[in-house]
């Protein structure tokens, strides 16, 4: 069973340099891996603090009783990958800045009813909104790695019209 597992881990190799790697999606890949786990651990996480499930974890409150939202080392995380992704050379960490920047971006769009509305709507029904933010980013990221990778080139048409057009004489 241990060869037939070894066997089985080095075919996955295989098929991720492959498919991945040779392709110039594992940055998208691991963004898209790290996005979709981050949120999925940090709604198991709001669940259970909220049903009391697990009393060794609670809300972040500053001792004046201000509630830290996880949007809040999301955003930072956001804006410093971002920041670092523009401003370092061709050796930047492409694979550490493409995860940071997928938990960030997950931790922010958990909260995008929140950002949405300037309220605090996690658990009514208007926070249903945050899901759908993240099904949706989710799932145009799962498209691009299943090679349906037709939106920058769509953009790019998009952004040639849309110049053709300014520059054409009215």
């Amino acid at each position: 069973m241990v060869a037939g597992g070894g066997t089985l881990l080095a075919g996955a190799r295989a098929d991720y340099a492959r498919a991945i790697v040779q392709t110039g999606k594992e940055p998208a890949f691991l963004l898209t891996l790290a996005f979709l786990l981050t949120f999925g651990v940090v709604r198991l996480i709001t669940y259970g603090i909220r049903d009391n499930v697990m009393p060794f974890l609670h809300n972040v409150t500053t001792k004046s009783g201000l509630h830290i939202h996880h949007m809040v080392p999301g955003m930072l995380l956001v804006l410093m990958t971002g920041y670092l992704g523009l401003a370092l050379t061709a050796d930047r960490p492409a694979k550490l800045l493409a995860i940071l920047f997928g938990i960030g971006a997950a931790l922010v769009l958990d909260e995008f009813a929140l950002w949405l509305r300037l309220a605090d709507v996690y658990w009514t029904p208007a926070g249903r909104e945050s899901i759908d933010a993240v099904v949706l980013a989710g799932g145009i990221g799962v498209l691009y790695l299943l090679g349906l990778d037709f939106w920058p080139h769509l953009l790019s048409a998009t952004l040639a019209l849309l110049r053709g057009s300014l520059q054409a004489p009215h």
